[in-house]
């Protein structure tokens, strides 16, 4: 089992350096770029402000509820959303929310593409395929994921002031007063590193799977499923890992 990990890894890295090779054609990239970012991170959007419009609300119930100490300001209900969003909704659980979505969109595309021999075919066209077909893959989740982030804290935050305000469940006020109180900037920059750098994970080890998928539909659907798990996973250890690094 060990001598798999290190097997596996090292074709990990090794198919990681056919991917990063210089385009052949830039033109032809940065049209599969925009294609892919529609197709993997635009695609995201409604799942992403759905989800963070829910969980903000939820939030400001479960904090006031348990703000039972009348020592205790209410603003700090907001607070707490807040940060809670910042630091950990919107990075880390959105992207294994996204790890399920993008991450098996990925490895059953590419998986489909190497059972049905279209990706040797473009190997014998002299192209380099991993660099065509997974690149621009990699390179459009990894940069545009911060705008997902950025969004889901908006919309998590709306989702706590619409349940504020029909609920009624603190003052308004107060829960304006929480979002603005203590902020901290960096936290915003953090929390999008740390989506860029899941967001690269899930895409180039989905990739990864899929692309050295076999045994026909079986073995794509295999790959979608140990991608899937494998990104989790290391997704919540290099959250540990990131928080320990840019944080203490």
């Amino acid at each position: 089992m060990l001598r798999e990990f290190f097997i596996q890894t090292g074709r990990y890295f090794l198919f990681l350096k056919m991917v990063f090779k210089k385009p052949e054609k830039w033109k032809i990239f940065w049209k599969q770029f925009f294609i892919e970012a529609d197709k993997l991170v635009v695609s995201s959007v409604v799942l992403v402000s759905v989800i963070s419009i829910f969980i903000g609300g939820v939030l400001v119930i479960q904090t006031a509820s348990n703000m039972n100490n009348p020592f205790l300001d209410r603003m700090l209900v907001g607070y707490m959303v807040r940060e809670t969003l910042i630091l950990e909704f919107c990075s880390t659980m959105v992207a294994l929310i996204l790890a399920g979505k993008i991450g098996s969109n990925i490895a059953s595309e590419l998986g489909s593409m190497r059972i049905t021999d279209q990706i040797d075919a473009i190997e014998m066209a002299g192209v380099n395929s991993a660099s065509y077909l997974v690149l621009p893959k990699i390179l459009s989740v990894t940069l545009l994921s911060p705008l997902l982030v950025l969004l889901s804290l908006c919309l998590g935050l709306f989702g706590g002031w619409l349940v504020v305000y029909v609920t009624s469940i603190i003052p308004l006020a107060k829960y304006m007063a929480g979002l603005k109180y203590a902020f901290t900037e960096f936290y915003v920059f953090y929390s999008c590193i740390k989506m860029s750098f899941f967001c690269f994970l899930i895409s180039s080890i989905s990739a990864f799977k899929g692309y050295y998928a076999s045994g026909g539909t079986l073995g794509v659907g295999r790959a979608s499923t140990k991608s899937i798990v494998i990104s989790c996973i290391l997704i919540l250890m290099f959250d540990l890992i990131i928080t320990q690094l840019m944080l203490y």
